[in-house]
Parts: C-alpha cells; sequence; structure tokens
C-alpha cells in the first residue's frame, strides 16, 4: 500500500483496511518489539493495541533516552549541578528523573542554577552571557538529538567559547538491538525500528544487524497508517518465513541517511561501552566525546565523585525497557508511582512506556 498524504495516514477506511489485512494473515503468536518511545506513545493514543488479534503483542522497547539513561548518569548529573560556578543546562524531561538521592527539580528548587533548554545552541548562548561561570550541557539521547549537540560543540570550539561543555550520555540503536536479541526471555520475532533514528543513520545503519539476525525488521513512521502498516508487513514476513529489512518511511528515511549529521557525529564523538537501565553494559553503544575536543568534555573538566548508584527499590523500570514486564505488572505502578509523584524514569518521560500506559490504558 502506497500513500502519497499525510491525511491518509490517518484515514480510518485505510486503517480499517490494514486491520483486516493482519487479522487475515495472523496465524501464530508472535511479538513484536517498537523500539521507539514515539511509537510507544503513538500506539497507545491511537488505540492499536485494542484493535489487533490476540495472536499478536506488541512490546515496548528501550526506546526511551531518558529511561535508559543509566542511575549513575543521573547522579553524576546531579553532582554536577551542586559544584561551584556551573550551571547546568537540560532538556526539560530530565528534571524529574530520580536520582539515588535526589533530582535536578529537587536541586533547582534547593537554589542550584539548573535551566531548562529547547536546544545545545541556547546552552551555548548563556555561556556566551556568563563568561564568569561554567556552562554544562546534559547531553541525553539517541542518533536523532545527538548530531545537534556535536554542533554545538563545533560551534563552541570554532568561536572559543571556552566555558561550555557537553556530559556526553548519548545511546546508540542498533548495538542494542543486537544486547535485546543476545537477552533470554524476551523472544522478539520482528522489530518496528525507529523513524527518526532511521532518518540520521539510513537503512544502512541496520544493516549489519539484519545480515547478521535475519529477523524481519521495519522502518516505520509514526502515523497510525504508518503502524499498522508496518506491523502488516512484519506478520506477512514471519508467516512466509522471509525476513526482510524494509523500509516502510520512504517519505523520511533513505538508504544512506543524513550523511551531513553523521559526519559530524564522527568527528566529535567516538562509541563507548556505556551502560544502559535494565540492560547494562552494551559494547559500543554510547558516545564520548573525542580527546581533540576534550576542553568541552564536562566528564574531562569536573572530577565528579559519584556514589554507588542505586536504582529505586521495587522499580521495574529496567525489566519493563526490556518488554519482559508490562507496567502493571510492576509492584509500583499505580500505586506508589504515578506520573505526579514517579519513582522510575519510565513514568517521568512523555515516551516512557510507564507514562503512556497510565494515560492511554483503561484495562
Amino acid at each position: 500500500m502506497t500513500l502519497k498524504h499525510i491525511e491518509e495516514y490517518r484515514d480510518s477506511e485505510i486503517a480499517e483496511k490494514l486491520i483486516k489485512k493482519i487479522i487475515n494473515t495472523s496465524k501464530r503468536n508472535i511479538r513484536l518489539m517498537e523500539v521507539c518511545g514515539t511509537h510507544t506513545v503513538s500506539i497507545f493514543r491511537s488505540g492499536i493495541r485494542s484493535v489487533l488479534p490476540e495472536t499478536i503483542s506488541l512490546l515496548s522497547g528501550p526506546g526511551c533516552p531518558v529511561c535508559v539513561t543509566d542511575q549513575a548518569e543521573v547522579d553524576a548529573f546531579i553532582e554536577l549541578c551542586r559544584m561551584d560556578d556551573v550551571i547546568v543546562a537540560t532538556f526539560g524531561d530530565l528534571m524529574r528523573v530520580p536520582g539515588t538521592k535526589s533530582s535536578l527539580q529537587k536541586e533547582s528548587a534547593g537554589g542550584r542554577d539548573i535551566r531548562v533548554v529547547y536546544s545545545t545552541f541556547d546552552a551555548l548562548e548563556i555561556a556566551k552571557k556568563n563568561p564568569d561561570k561554567n556552562v554544562a550541557f546534559l547531553g541525553v539521547g539517541f542518533e536523532t538529538t545527538a548530531p545537534t549537540i556535536a554542533a554545538s560543540i563545533l560551534s563552541a570550539a570554532q568561536t572559543n567559547v571556552k566555558n561550555f561543555s557537553v556530559i556526553s550520555a548519548h545511546k546508540l540503536v542498533p548495538p542494542a538491538l543486537e544486547a535485546l536479541m543476545a537477552a533470554e526471555k524476551i523472544n522478539i520475532g520482528g522489530f518496528i525500528l525507529p523513524g527518526h533514528v532511521s532518518v540520521i543513520i539510513g537503512v544502512k545503519g541496520y544493516q549489519a544487524f539484519f545480515d547478521r539476525h535475519q529477523i524481519p525488521c521495519v522502518i516505520s513512521g509514526f502515523e497510525p497508517a504508518d503502524i499498522l502498516h508496518a506491523i502488516s508487513v512484519l506478520v506477512e514476513q514471519i508467516e512466509t518465513a522471509k525476513p526482510v529489512l524494509e523500509n516502510a518511511y520512504p517519505r523520511a528515511v533513505t538508504f544512506d541517511g543524513n550523511t551531513k549529521a553523521q559526519q559530524i557525529l564522527n568527528d566529535v564523538f567516538e562509541p563507548a561501552d556505556v551502560c544502559w537501565r535494565g540492560i547494562g553494559v552494551i559494547p559500543q553503544s554510547g558516545l564520548k566525546i573525542r580527546e581533540r575536543y576534550a576542553a568541552h568534555d564536562a566528564e574531562n573538566l569536573f572530577d565528579l565523585q559519584v556514589p554507588d548508584a542505586q536504582t529505586p527499590k521495587g522499580c521495574a523500570c529496567g525489566e519493563i525497557l526490556t518488554g519482559t514486564k508490562t507496567p502493571p505488572e510492576c509492584a509500583l505502578y499505580r500505586k506508589v508511582c504515578t506520573p505526579e509523584d514517579p519513582v522510575g524514569p519510565c513514568m517521568v518521560s512523555t515516551e516512557g512506556t510507564c507514562a503512556a500506559f497510565y494515560k492511554y490504558h483503561t484495562a
């Protein structure tokens, strides 16, 4: 099915045709994972789970960047904001993420200078206007946001803004897919791959993963028809035993991706082994700032003494991120952990599975 206009991706008649096709094609029990948090929210908001046959289970994966940020990284952010003469700049969704003993929101209420920005270049402007302060930006996100953060580091280096730095806690999606395939008990039959990340890395970003595992993979957009089409394609691949790496989002994603963004990423960052919440250390799944930009690397500039991080007792966020539990299977969900008073990051972020489940799931 080829759609040309955005209205078609929201057309109920087209959605009904796709649903019927899925129902007629699906014969066996399969588990599909959407890797992107935006997909998770769209699936809940549009009620896609409720129209699928019982044979199909949708798992929400580690596609929320705030959620997969390791507890030790969150604690490091908090230690950074407590340092003298430091202004911390961050995207807003990090503010309420609980650390081991505090949060950025609590530190801000206690008088620490923490500023919510909409762009890394806003943080760079803060540094220019406050030359007597060190301005550190908290770099969290996947391949989607990392290029803009890399660009801000390049700009700071080129314009000699010496008081601007970034603490990089970025994550890469393809290595996480490898970790999910190696994990026990998950049993994934196919992947709905993230559209935004794919705009940057292109279809080729997943080629090595697909060649190695031969598991059905479909890159999808975010409208209801996008996601239903991706599910339909995955079901057909599984039922016919003909796995394919398919781009079902060609209006935004190309085979090569955004090569300029990739070049900026490779110039500023290099891959590193990093820890993901709920998964553990994944080799070469993070981005650290290259040595030539060490003057803008907050981890290099500040002596962050982070005590042993401890995840909240009873929080199942780690299992939820890997699809081995659903939010209602967490003992804290809706009882102790709510959007107003979150215990774990999956309830904080708008892309978090617990937050989406809480808002849209009525069963």
